[in-house]
């Protein structure tokens, strides 16, 4: 399964987005303006953006937050394979959570510029 990630300019612009970079998507049930919302986020930094939800923010070839939201876990993982100058477009990853979790630790630790440092 492919994702778009939108609304990254009103955070952290792209710097969390490297090619190969794993992020983590949460529900977000709670959403006042979408109740198939995901958010998609990093430790430390927090949000960095949304999973697309709309006609208007889809990349060609991927899926809507609602179509994904009945076949992903409350808490799932992502990886960056693309970008372009308002998108960013994944896959929905399927290793353990362990892995993943330790594949985004060494990722913060290897770039700073994330961080703002």
């Amino acid at each position: 399964m492919y994702v778009t990630v939108t609304g990254f300019a009103h955070h952290y612009g792209k710097k969390p987005f490297d090619i190969g970079n794993v992020l983590i998507c949460e529900k977000e049930p709670s959403n006042r303006y979408d109740s198939e919302a995901i958010i998609v986020r990093l430790p430390i930094i927090g949000k960095i953006g949304y999973l697309a939800n709309s006609v208007s923010c889809i990349a060609g070839g991927t899926m809507s937050a609602g179509r994904i939201y009945d076949k992903v876990e409350d808490k799932f993982y992502i990886r960056v394979l693309f970008t372009t100058q308002s998108k960013v477009i994944c896959r929905v990853e399927t290793d353990d959570s362990e892995t993943l979790e330790q594949e985004i630790q060494k990722q913060l630790m290897a770039n700073d510029d994330m961080l703002g440092k």
